[in-house]
């Protein structure tokens, strides 16, 4: 790997394929052998795109017209790039983030049917065309995601209480939505040869050894 530049690495899919464990167990791996390693999330990864992250995923917002959706997920990524992801790359660290463009390509491009063109078009304008050198796609059972991260979400409701934050509008949504999502990932790894799908349904050991294997050979990593 360059010293001069560090290597950007998203992961995607749905809620409930296990991202965040992946992304953490990965950035242990990553750090155990020497590299220096920056987590963050979209939306959000700042004060502003948090502050966004909370309008976006809070299920009391009703009425947000898909437009204006895709416009706040790409403030946020904006102000993400700007303030953390290009800082850190400059820096030499290996970034990895959970979710970017290709979230915003799957849930409102699919979704939402605004397609891929508007999205491909604000992100070359917004993000001037930041493309991840890897993206890792979970793939799980579809039912099976969407029970798991209402599940994840009650959970956390009921162990912190009123301090938690609110972030089910995405996870009320309908099956049929959650398919077209589906459907927007796969159309994005058969078009993108950076996206490297990766069967999530076994242990999450399982799956890391797989995650691993692939950063592993990308980077020429020991």
């Amino acid at each position: 790997m360059s010293p001069s530049r560090g290597k950007f690495i998203t992961f995607e899919g749905l809620d409930g394929t296990g991202k965040s464990t992946q992304i953490a167990r990965l950035a242990k791996s990553l750090r155990g052998r020497g590299y220096s390693v920056l987590v963050t999330r979209e939306p959000g990864g700042t004060l502003t795109g948090e502050k966004i992250r909370y309008v976006l995923l809070d299920s009391a917002t009703t009425g947000l017209d898909p437009m204006a959706e895709m416009a706040l997920m790409f403030a946020s990524r904006a102000q993400h790039i700007a303030e953390v992801i290009e800082p850190a790359l400059a820096a030499g660290k290996i970034v990895l983030c959970d979710r970017f463009t290709d979230s915003t390509e799957a849930y409102q491009g699919g979704g939402r049917k605004l397609g891929s063109k508007p999205v491909l078009t604000l992100h070359r304008i917004l993000c001037r065309d930041l493309q991840p050198d890897l993206t890792i796609l979970l793939e799980f059972d579809l039912a099976t995601s969407i029970e798991r991260a209402r599940r994840r979400n009650r959970a956390k409701a009921v162990r912190n209480g009123a301090d938690e934050k609110d972030e089910n509008r995405f996870e009320l949504e309908t099956r049929a939505f959650f398919g077209r999502v589906r459907h927007a990932y796969e159309a994005i790894a058969r078009r993108e040869p950076r996206v490297v799908v990766i069967d999530a349904s076994g242990t999450p050991s399982q799956t890391h050894t797989r995650v691993l294997e692939v950063v592993r050979r990308k980077f020429r990593l020991a």
